[in-house]
């Protein structure tokens, strides 16, 4: 077995020139299986179906996430594929073997404080300040993504109706409303701060060459005020995103309104804000309630 392992893992390495981590995950999952085959007595060409399902049914039961039984999948059935080339097997226990539907996590959101202390984070005595003043208001008021955001062009701003046309996935334009305070912020950036870049004028924000902010460029900023404030809840790009959609939802705004903003093609993709702010709603009541931790009597 292990003869078999080391040849299909130097395949691996010299014909499809995997990475060093791809090939030790694929090591250790194969390794486990094998030394799991070897305590039961059956030599991997006599392995069946039965045999795989067994293995992944104790993967199950210890606990093991979807995601990691699902790269097992993916191990063992590349594996046997070599197996049968070798004519070590005369089929494939993996065919049609599926895998498990990767768990969904509910977002990552903010509390109303910690946005608070996000978006006042930046000093708005500087041309940067500003600008980071400006982009942190403007994605807190509309949710939309950050590669959404950086692709701003100043004609994208209509600060007079109070609305931002964004330039949404497949080329399809949305107008999200802008509220007064995001609305301020960006007036203020485009006379005071904005001039002073040279470069493309009609970048609405530039990096500190002139040039469009990246979606990296951006992150960066964001984590070094999260950082700042010492807000200890993982950010992320889409966090403020996130959590715009939740403060929304739990503030009584409608889902098909709100999937219009996302830009959402799918209401279920909007629905999981939904279930996030239920999930915070249980948390807060569990912690709250007076009765909700006390003994029952």
């Amino acid at each position: 077995m292990n003869d078999l392992l080391t040849r299909y893992l130097r395949q691996l390495s010299e014909e499809r020139g995997l990475a060093a981590n791809t090939l030790q995950s694929y090591r250790r999952d194969l390794t486990q299986y094998l030394k799991d085959l070897e305590g039961r007595g059956i030599p991997v060409e006599e392995s069946s179906r039965t045999h795989v399902q067994s293995y992944l049914h104790a993967l199950r039961r210890l606990g093991r996430a979807p995601a990691t039984i699902g790269r097992t999948i993916v191990s063992l059935r590349s594996f046997y594929q070599f197996l049968l080339e070798e004519r070590v097997v005369e089929r494939d226990p993996t065919l049609r073997l599926e895998a498990p539907k990767p768990e969904r996590r509910l977002p990552q959101v903010l509390t109303v404080e910690e946005a608070d202390k996000l978006l006042s984070a930046p000093r708005t005595d500087s041309a940067f300040g500003l600008r980071d003043k400006a982009m942190l208001e403007l994605l807190y008021a509309t949710g939309m993504r950050v590669t959404e955001l950086v692709s701003l062009d100043r004609e994208h701003v209509y600060l007079e109706m109070g609305f931002i046309r964004c330039p949404g996935k497949s080329g399809k334009e949305r107008l999200i409303p802008l509220h007064r305070q995001a609305a301020f912020w960006l007036e203020r950036y485009l006379k005071e701060a904005r001039p002073e870049w040279t470069g493309p004028e009609q970048v609405l924000f530039p990096n500190h060459l002139g040039s469009r902010l990246t979606r990296q460029g951006f992150w960066k900023i964001i984590k070094k005020y999260a950082a700042d404030t010492g807000i200890e809840t993982e950010i992320t790009p889409h966090t403020l995103r996130h959590s715009f959609a939740v403060h929304l939802l739990e503030n009584g705004a409608d889902l098909k309104a709100l999937q219009e903003m996302l830009g959402h093609a799918d209401l279920t993709s909007t629905i999981q804000y939904a279930r996030s702010g239920a999930a915070r709603m249980k948390e807060v009541y569990t912690r709250s309630h007076p009765r909700a931790n006390s003994s029952i009597n």
